[in-house]
């Protein structure tokens, strides 16, 4: 199963939005960890928390997903899909392939 993931970092006060195709627990450890490079944005601090998560059926929908969401650019969007279970629908079936 492949996941899009939201992190939040309390002390940047800023979201992460990602997409991956293994362990979502280690990824999440992997960004706290700084594994991705002194030079990945998840660097700059280690308290990153999963704020939101959606299930795909494969890596290529949790990829279009994830660039959906980063597109909108508002962290305002991103606390509204945990509000609103029907813009979490909306933006997930927008991504499914045709």
């Amino acid at each position: 199963m492949s996941h899009t993931y939201i992190l939040h970092s309390a002390i940047l006060n800023k979201f992460y939005i990602g997409a991956c195709h293994e362990d979502l627990e280690q990824r999440i450890e992997n960004h706290n960890a700084g594994t991705y490079g002194a030079k990945s944005f998840t660097s700059i601090t280690n308290d990153w928390v999963l704020f939101l998560k959606f299930d795909c059926d494969n890596y290529a929908h949790a990829i279009r997903l994830e660039r959906k969401i980063k597109s909108m650019k508002s962290s305002v969007y991103i606390q509204n899909l945990t509000k609103y279970a029907e813009l979490q629908d909306k933006i997930f079936n927008e991504t499914k392939s045709t």
